[in-house]
């Protein structure tokens, strides 16, 4: 019998189900019905399982919400979306009341022990508000949906906004033989497709608003697994989750690799991690030492795939195919198309770089909520371009080189901030890095490297680019560097570099 797992808190499948339809019951009560939006502005907890299935179960789409969010940037979400309820952990209330839409139906949810202690959260925040609805005495208030099922439209997870305003990827309702093909892919990414899904016991680490987290814990547990919510990524307390549970599949970014290998030698041998079978990995580029040592502690269960929000999951790659072609992101699936171009949508032969160009053949097709011209946009050589750079192997497996976004053009030589960043990983004393480009009279753009350096080291601009002239060409050594004690980053582990480059392009003319 599979169930959700918050802190103390157990809900098998079957109640879990239940309280899904009482709450598609009260959802239509408000008029939501199908092709609407249903905010949910919760951390990883029981209600988001049951609000996610409630719309979906009407036809309606949920829709997280990033809970970092700030006001400004919740009331775009809010209105950008059209969401006719929202759903909104106690505590999170506050800071983005005045964001709600007049009209909008709130129901809130108390904030359990588990979130509490994770971010601090005193007692008082975590308590429903007066004259506010209570999320579960509400949907308790309701029979469970009798109608007709609808089928399920999916999730509209709204891109990370790293470059402006986020979108919102909004799935076409799909056809029987649409949601088969996503179920299959689903399956084979995540590793749910080799078990008796009563012997998968996984763990959500990631926020559920990003889209890859939202679909992995969503799967698993209408499949039927055990699922263990993980109020907030802890490097140490996941070791004791996989030894204690019995773990055997996880969805992970590569920055909790970053921090599971920097835990002391005494800590990392002090868990049985036997259990694990497959942890999958994706959403940003790993560095290959990071990698190889992940494999080398938990053996060769490590898989990663490559896709996007708008094209879902493209390519995969074992670690067996991982170490025979180091850096890889692995080979597409026989179900995609997957191209690398030229500006002219030309594809190239191998070892040429060029834009990659991705779709699901007969796979669900999507628009951008409310904005059909960049859904237009996005499109190129028939495929659509998460904005990615990179080439395709002799032996047919893809390499990135980085985001088309982040290219430096220096003196018109195309210079790939990734191929950098990879380097900087190496040098002793280099906790985390971004490289990007800044304002150049003379060349147009100059390299710059902000690092973030491990606990007690003392790096300088110097060092830096000394280290950086012994591996590579020496106009790929950043002109300027700058050292951050944290860099700003999102819980998928992608860097904001907007944030990085805002205060060097500021007036320069240039969008940010």
């Amino acid at each position: 019998m599979g169930e959700v797992i918050s802190g103390e808190r157990r809900l098998q499948t079957a109640p879990l189900v239940e309280r899904a339809a009482r709450a598609a019951s009260g959802l239509e009560s408000l008029g939501v019905g199908r092709g609407d939006t249903v905010a949910l502005y919760l951390r990883n907890d029981l209600p988001f399982f049951e609000a996610s299935y409630a719309a979906g179960l009407i036809g309606a789409y949920p829709t997280p919400v990033n809970w970092h969010y700030t006001e400004d940037e919740a009331r775009y979400l809010f209105e950008n979306s059209g969401a006719r309820a929202i759903v909104i952990h106690a505590d999170l209330l506050g800071p983005v009341r005045s964001a709600i839409p007049s009209g909008v139906p709130v129901m809130v949810v108390e904030t359990p022990p588990e979130i509490a202690a994770a971010y601090g959260i005193p007692p008082e925040r975590r308590t429903i508000p007066e004259g506010m609805t209570d999320w579960s005495r509400w949907l308790e208030g309701f029979p469970p949906h009798t109608g007709d099922a609808s089928q399920a439209p999916g999730t509209i997870i709204y891109t990370s906004g790293t470059t402006g305003r986020p979108k919102g990827v909004r799935r076409h309702p799909p056809t029987p033989e649409q949601v088969a093909l996503s179920a299959r892919i689903l399956g084979r990414t995540f590793g749910f497709l080799d078990y008796d899904p009563e012997t998968i016991v996984t763990a959500v680490v990631g926020p559920m608003y990003h889209s890859a987290p939202n679909a992995y814990g969503l799967v698993a547990a209408r499949l039927g697994a055990k699922v263990i919510l993980q109020a907030r990524f802890d490097a140490e307390d996941l070791l004791r989750l996989i030894e204690t549970e019995r773990i055997t599949h996880i969805h992970m970014v590569p920055i909790m690799f970053n921090r599971l290998i920097k835990l002391p030698d005494e800590v990392k041998a002090r868990y049985d991690l036997s259990s694990l079978r497959v942890v999958v990995h994706a959403a940003a580029p790993c560095p290959a030492p990071t990698k190889r040592a992940m494999i080398e502690w938990w053996g060769p269960v490590i898989t990663e795939y490559y896709g996007a929000t708008e094209t879902g999951a493209v390519v995969h790659c074992t670690s067996e195919e991982w170490l025979a072609h180091p850096g890889t992101v692995g080979r597409p699936y026989p179900e995609a198309d997957v191209r690398v171009i030229d500006a002219e949508g030309n594809t190239l032969p191998p070892r040429e770089i060029g834009e990659v160009v991705a779709r699901v053949k007969a796979g669900v097709d999507f628009t951008y909520h409310g904005d059909d011209q960049k859904r237009r946009d996005a499109e190129k050589a028939g495929l659509i371009a998460p904005g990615d750079i990179g080439y395709f192997d002799e032996d047919g497996f893809l390499y990135l080189c980085d985001r088309a976004k982040d290219m430096i053009i220096s003196g018109g030589v195309n210079i790939y901030p990734a191929e950098i960043e990879a380097e900087l990983h190496k040098m002793p004393g280099v906790a985390d890095c971004g490289v990007f480009g800044i304002p150049d009279e003379e060349y147009g753009e100059a390299i710059c490297a902000v690092v973030q350096p491990s606990p007690g080291a003392a790096l300088t601009e110097p060092e830096v680019k000394a280290f950086l002239r012994g591996q590579m060409a020496g106009y790929k050594v950043p002109k300027r560097v700058d050292f951050h004690a944290e860099l700003p980053r999102e819980d998928s582990g992608k860097i904001f570099k907007r944030k990085l480059r805002e205060p060097f392009w500021e007036g320069a003319g240039r969008r940010i």
